[in-house]
């Protein structure tokens, strides 16, 4: 996998993907950015929310799960001093479904959690990593 990045100016940045996707990330303006993207530690955050949640729908579809949604909160702190690494993450998930059952969406989580997302499995080295979630019935 390859990523390149280009600085713009002050603090922005021109991430590009491998896969041709590009995204610009910024800095607030008392960092002297102009708040034209998310940070690069929000990121990181939205990248670990995508694979997990990449990871949930696909257990769940595989195992002939209805469902229709899912959208996940993930609330974070960050140590103090540099380097301020994340040192708890929660993610809560919300899926949405039709008869979903308790176990199934804990067990996709679960398998998430400890077997296939590389990006939160990474970051449990340093954060204490929790999940929570609820199952709203589809109409």
């Amino acid at each position: 996998m390859k990523v390149r990045l280009k600085w713009v100016e002050e603090v922005s940045f021109l991430a590009q993907s491998e896969s041709g996707h590009a995204v610009l990330m910024d800095g607030p303006p008392e960092g002297g950015g102009r708040n034209l993207g998310p940070r690069p530690m929000e990121m990181v955050l939205m990248g670990t929310a995508g694979c997990a949640t990449y990871d949930v729908i696909h257990i769940l579809k595989k195992g002939r799960a209805d469902v229709r949604d899912c959208v996940v909160n993930v609330d974070a702190e960050r140590a103090t001093e540099d380097p301020k690494v994340f040192t708890r993450i929660h993610l809560h998930f919300v899926v949405t479904g039709r008869a979903l059952k308790p176990e199934q969406v804990e067990r996709a989580i679960k398998l998430s959690a400890e077997k296939y997302c590389s990006a939160s499995i990474m970051l449990g080295k340093t954060a204490e990593i929790t999940h929570g979630f609820e199952i709203v019935e589809a109409a």
